[in-house]
């Protein structure tokens, strides 16, 4: 089992910054790959970025590519998102999620264990 608590969210002007986190608890946390996913009222839930197990692995979506960046450090068990340059269409519930190992998937039914979400809101 793997339990997952997201948190940093908030309000952020339009070309603003937010470091959104999750604290990871179970004793193989580390290692499962991690993405973080988002949904923004009305729409299906996408994928934002992965990391694999051991950080040496990531891949974002071409809408979030050079503005995030995805990160992760295994002797605390926590995955990070640092979100640059936010736009207004970035409003959304952030989740974390774990994955199986080495995939770097980018599909929301493989992700066994999510967090609960944490509300990004850009003003424009």
């Amino acid at each position: 089992q793997v339990q997952l608590v997201e948190s940093g969210g908030g309000l952020v002007q339009a070309g603003g910054s937010l470091r959104l986190s999750c604290a990871a608890s179970g004793r193989t946390a580390s290692s499962y790959d991690m993405g973080w996913f988002r949904q923004a009222p009305g729409k299906e839930r996408e994928f934002v970025a992965v990391i694999s197990w051991s950080g040496s692995r990531t891949y974002a979506s071409d809408s979030v590519k050079g503005r995030f960046t995805i990160s992760r450090d295994n002797a605390k068990n926590t995955v990070s998102l640092q979100m640059n340059s936010l736009k207004p269409e970035d409003t959304a519930v952030y989740y974390c999620a774990a994955g199986p190992r080495g995939g770097l998937s980018r599909d929301n039914n493989s992700y066994g264990y999510w967090g609960q979400g944490t509300q990004v809101t850009v003003s424009s």
